[in-house]
């Protein structure tokens, strides 16, 4: 007999939204910008015990509300990530908070923090999603030397014992450093019988610069641990179906995008940074395109909640912004491989300070892997070739060789 209060729903038949799409589907919140690791790498790390950053960060109660607000549009998971969020002292009771309102949450991490107790409420009440752990080496002579902490590895290593102990799912990831880079086959290997690996795991190569611009001689040290072009494209030729995997892509996503700045999904969803500020995506932190939530004034002129003001009035005037450097205009505005290439208002202003400076560095990696791929010659420039329909056309159905 079926029950009046409950009715089996196949899952490919489950709607939630009725039918309606949610306006915001996926809420990012950096809940820290503190670490336990001072990666050398690092694009946003800040010192563990600076007690005039953790005044500043968001309170218990904000991020509360914060989550209230999004579970009312609709929102199903929630990303936690940092620096390191299992720093927030109120890190179990936000975990629950949104555990309550019915989210998956996803939890970035280096698992140093993980504790029994920790370990024991993830077990008793699961995230929903694999909680991300990065590793940054399968050693403590390359591991502390990445995350420039003595003992960081063996506080890792407890952390994912305590995750396999308990048996909460999970996946790793890891950025490919100077210091660990001769270990990669035994991370892979490690990787895919100790986490829920399905495939090979992911890696960070093309690290970011600071996008808050605070530190010249932190981004130069970044940007002389990037992989070169050459490296970075065959890293890429090693992944198993790579090729069948990029002639999906180029058929759906490749060609000029024209003078509109953003046309990937910035804006679309919402990320607030570990002071209440919204952003269109993490790294874009350009003043002018960030909106602090406490400010619910016009919001609440608009009898909505600020992060629901954020979505509807504030970033779909943002998403319309258009390049104006001629640089940008005469080159990536007229570029075919704007799929392949990571130039985006984001990168612009991490390396540059503004919004629409091309990144030679990522016009060389997406040069490079045309290159490899067979849609460019060697000394061509994308933006000036006319027959790019006709080439991805004949990438897109050519019968791979590799």
């Amino acid at each position: 007999m079926r029950s009046r209060y409950v009715n089996r729903v196949l899952p490919h038949r489950f709607d939630p939204w009725h039918g309606k799409a949610p306006l915001l589907s996926h809420l990012d919140i950096e809940l820290t910008e503190r670490c336990n690791n001072a990666c050398i790498h690092c694009c946003i790390n800040q010192p563990e015990h600076d007690a005039e950053l953790a005044g500043r960060e968001m309170s218990t109660a904000f991020v509360k509300d914060l989550l209230q607000q999004a579970a009312d549009l609709g929102c199903l998971s929630v990303r936690f990530t940092g620096g390191e969020p299992l720093l927030r002292r109120d890190f179990t009771e936000l975990y629950l908070f949104a555990r309550r309102l019915g989210m998956w949450v996803v939890l970035f991490t280096n698992a140093r923090l993980i504790t029994p107790e920790l370990a024991q409420l993830l077990a008793r009440i699961p995230p929903g999603k694999m909680v991300e752990v990065t590793v940054y080496g399968m050693h403590a002579e390359s591991y502390d030397a990445v995350a420039a902490r003595a003992g960081a590895f063996a506080g890792f290593w407890r952390g994912v014992e305590l995750l396999r102990e308990h048996k909460i799912r999970f996946i790793v990831k890891q950025s490919l450093l100077p210091a660990n880079r001769s270990e990669q086959a035994e991370f892979e290997a490690w990787a895919l019988t100790a986490a829920d690996m399905k495939d090979s795991p992911g890696y960070s190569i093309n690290f970011e610069l600071r996008g808050r611009r605070d530190n010249p001689a932190r981004n130069r040290v970044i940007e002389s641990l990037r992989f070169s072009p050459e490296e970075s494209v065959a890293l890429l030729t090693s992944r198993p179906g790579y090729v069948e995997e990029m002639q999906q892509f180029c058929a759906k996503f490749m060609g000029p995008s024209g003078d509109l700045l953003f046309g990937c999904g910035a804006g679309k969803g919402a990320c607030v940074d570990a002071y209440g500020r919204a952003q269109m995506c993490m790294g874009l932190r350009h003043p002018d395109l960030v909106w602090d939530l406490h400010r619910a004034d016009e919001a609440e002129a608009a009898d909505m909640s600020p992060l629901k003001f954020v979505l509807t009035e504030v970033f779909p005037k943002w998403r319309e912004i258009r390049a104006t450097n001629p640089d940008y205009l005469q080159r990536c505005a007229r570029c075919f491989l704007k799929g392949l290439c990571e130039q985006c208002p984001a990168r612009s202003w991490q390396e540059h300070g503004d919004l629409d400076t091309p990144v030679e560095y990522f016009c060389a990696i997406a040069h490079a892997q045309a290159r490899d791929l067979g849609l460019l010659d060697e000394g061509e420039k994308a933006w000036e070739v006319e027959d790019w329909r006709e080439r991805i056309a004949n990438f897109s159905n050519r019968k791979s060789e590799k």
